[in-house]
């Protein structure tokens, strides 16, 4: 039996159910010394493969080649507060220690910026990059955006000695090509692991509650420590990063069940772009919760229409309820499934159909904080339009 998705990550720095950056390490000494001095990169020099002809499709050995100097191990170190001994310390006064945990990341660009997942480094005092030759640097967060589980990091180092990893079109993606993931699973640096995708335009949920659409599924095997690491396709272009994985409530392991989820290329061109811009997402938010309605929900309850969907929450103070939409008051119950009736049936926003929460949230992603969305409902069985006016998305707004 399939449990709960976990988000690649160390159990050792567990939170509201789920884990902490990368694999957690009980110290530094099991893999050798994680926080010595700064080191420089040195240029390394990697025989290329022979470019593909017509009809010739990489190797995984090939993409190992092209892409592993370009994937970075990255240790993230935080202060956690323990209770007090009782015995041995003061009641008042909590220890503080430092826990590591690891992850991966890859680089984008010359300029050394470096992305990975947010919950690889959230909450972390210090960070560390280490390349295939085993040179560490450290690294300081460029941008963080926990609404897509992204970070983009960024070193000091010479161009000449980085090997950026290039962005491929995560739309193209077809269930069944073969993929390539590479990363730090439980430490084991630059381990590379092969599969295909399994599904696409899933749906997983981001560090701080909120929904990532379009997301791809994979058989690749990805484990603890792989979290911010690329997933490549057969031309050896990154098409995902490594974020979360399903795990068996049944089995005491938490590790890999052929059940992998990477965060789509074409989500992480947008975002890493803003947050190399200025540091920060600016995502526009509706202020709404909604369900899509079913046929047989449409038939029992004699609604208006046969799809869109019901709005069953609008929060206070949001575009929505300063627009004046209505959330449905009327509980119902139709196959063991609760909803509420009674409030506005929404169908169309900006002229095109909506029948489903991913096409709503692709709408308003497509909008800035300030812009309009028009909105068609139906309300007491008659068609009306609503124009909204989207605010900014709570936890978005930049500090300072």
């Amino acid at each position: 039996m399939v449990g709960r998705t976990r988000i690649l990550a160390a159990a050792g720095l567990a939170a509201a159910g789920l884990l902490g950056a990368g694999l957690a390490l009980g110290g530094a000494a099991a893999f050798g010394d994680l926080s010595g001095g700064t080191t420089t990169v040195r240029e390394v020099h990697v025989a290329s493969p022979a470019a593909a002809g017509p009809g010739k499709e990489l190797t995984i050995n090939d993409i190992y080649r092209r892409a592993a100097p370009g994937v970075v191990q990255v240790t993230s170190t935080t202060v956690v507060t323990a209770p007090s001994d009782s015995f041995f310390g003061s009641p008042l006064f909590p220890q503080q220690h430092e826990e590591q945990s690891l992850g991966s990341g890859f680089v984008v660009d010359k300029a050394g910026h470096i992305v990975t997942n947010f919950h690889v480094i959230q909450g972390a005092k210090k960070v560390r990059v280490s390349f295939s030759n085993g040179a560490s640097m450290k690294a300081t967060v460029q941008g963080t955006d926990p609404s897509s589980d992204l970070a983009v990091l960024r070193i000091d180092a010479s161009s000449r000695a980085l090997t950026p990893l290039p962005l491929g079109n995560s739309d193209e993606m077809q269930v069944g090509d073969p993929v390539v993931a590479i990363g730090n699973p439980f430490g084991l640096d630059r381990t590379v692991t092969a599969g295909i995708v399994s599904a696409i335009q899933r749906a997983i949920t981001a560090p701080n509650g909120y929904t990532i659409d379009h997301v791809i599924q994979t058989d690749a095997a990805i484990n603890h420590g792989n979290s911010g690491g690329p997933l490549l396709n057969r031309e050896s272009q990154v098409i995902g990063v490594n974020s979360q994985i399903e795990t068996d409530n049944n089995s005491a392991s938490a590790g890999n069940v052929g059940v992998g989820f990477a965060i789509p290329s074409n989500t992480v061109k947008t975002v890493i772009a803003q947050l190399i811009r200025q540091g920060h997402i600016d995502r526009a938010f509706i202020g709404i919760g909604a369900v899509p309605i079913t046929r047989d929900l449409a038939r029992v309850f004699r609604l208006p229409v046969s799809h869109g969907l019901l709005v069953q929450s609008v929060e206070p103070k949001s575009g929505a309820a300063k627009a004046g939409l209505e959330a449905g008051t009327t509980p119902v119950v139709l196959a063991g499934e609760s909803y509420n009736l009674g409030g506005d049936i929404l169908v169309e926003a900006d002229g095109k159909p909506v029948a489903s929460l991913g096409k709503l949230r692709d709408l308003v992603a497509a909008k800035k904080p300030g812009d309009t969305l028009r909105l068609v409902v139906y309300r007491n069985g008659k068609r009306r339009t609503i124009n909204v006016k989207l605010g900014r998305q709570p936890g978005t707004q930049p500090s300072g």
